[in-house]
């Protein structure tokens, strides 16, 4: 090696070094300022509302506030650009929920590459999701259901908030599970689709448990069966759809936190640790609880497992039940 070269390769090394102390010398120190929360749909929805239940304490426990801001459009899309696109820093986040596993089957515009463009940070919460139908459909279990389902496919319609809407998928993978095809009614929303059902106009639809809870005690719906491992404690008497002999039917929806690719090591333990603060505390986890999610929490490896097995889940329920975005 040359005298010269060797200089070059001494000078490459030492910037290297100072790069690395400089991004270390910051992880350390992080955060420094305010973080923003993007959140890729309207105010006034599920991710939203659990949103604005962590923020507040998550800023308290981080010594630097935590800004919710919403950039719907697009099935979240637009949102998680924005967050793909920001620096790695640990100051641009976001909170999701399910549809991140759906969009990478389902849209072949997907203007990046949801494992690799974004970092896995912790999974926040789950909820079951819940099949419903009006009093008037004759079913009043699950299993009745499908004999009527089987006996007369003309009579059943399931209403959700759109193509590819966590609702849509519930039902193309209980229809692959029952072996029946209940017809597919996409609305502009989900509010839209379970007014719909609420008034007979569309038989049955899937939801969240906070979204129907009123209705099903007025006996205004009918809940036949919900999603998860074990029955839900706002309503205890709906059996899961594993009790009701199709554990397949395994569609709850997911909430977590990523952030853009290449975040620093140290900052994403911080904020893995900091959220799993936040969700051990004992009054954060009865406001969770009371609007029908179950906190969830965990190492960034975890997250990162949940978000592949369920992304491969539904490309393939989207291959296989043919659903297109619009």
């Amino acid at each position: 090696m040359t005298r010269f070269s060797a200089l070059t390769a001494l000078r490459t090394g030492l910037a290297a070094l100072l790069l690395f102390s400089a991004t270390f010398a910051q992880a350390q120190t992080w955060p420094t300022r305010s973080l923003r929360l993007v959140i890729p749909f309207a105010p006034g929805g599920g991710t939203d509302i659990l949103a604005r239940v962590i923020a507040p304490k998550l800023s308290e426990v981080l010594g630097q506030q935590v800004v919710v801001e919403n950039k719907p459009g697009a099935s979240s899309i637009i949102g998680s650009q924005i967050v793909v696109q920001a620096a790695p820093d640990g100051y641009t986040l976001m909170m999701v929920d399910s549809s991140i596993y759906v969009n990478p089957g389902l849209r072949t515009e997907l203007p990046y590459n949801t494992m690799k463009d974004l970092t896995p940070i912790v999974h926040m919460a789950v909820a079951p999701v819940i099949l419903v139908v009006h009093p008037s459909v004759p079913a009043q279990t699950l299993a009745e259901l499908i004999a009527l389902g089987k006996a007369k496919p003309e009579s059943l319609l399931y209403g959700s908030g759109g193509n590819g809407s966590s609702p849509h998928m519930a039902g193309e993978l209980f229809n692959i599970a029952s072996g029946i095809a209940i017809t597919h009614v996409p609305y502009k929303g989900t509010g839209e689709a379970l007014s719909s059902v609420l008034a007979g106009q569309v038989p049955l639809t899937y939801s969240g448990i906070s979204s129907v809870r009123q209705a099903v005690e007025a006996g205004r719906l009918r809940a036949l069966a919900l999603t998860g491992t074990q029955r839900n404690a706002a309503l205890p008497n709906v059996p899961t759809f594993a009790e009701s002999g199709l554990p397949s039917v395994d569609c709850s929806s997911h909430w977590g936190l990523l952030g853009p690719a290449g975040m620093p090591p140290e900052v994403v333990a911080k904020l893995n640790a900091a959220v799993n603060q936040v969700l051990a505390d004992p009054a954060i986890k009865e406001r969770v609880t009371a609007l029908g999610y179950d906190v969830a929490g965990g190492p960034p490896a975890a997250y990162t497992k949940l978000l592949t097995t369920e992304i491969e889940k539904w490309r393939q329920v989207i291959k296989t039940a043919g659903i297109k975005a619009n």
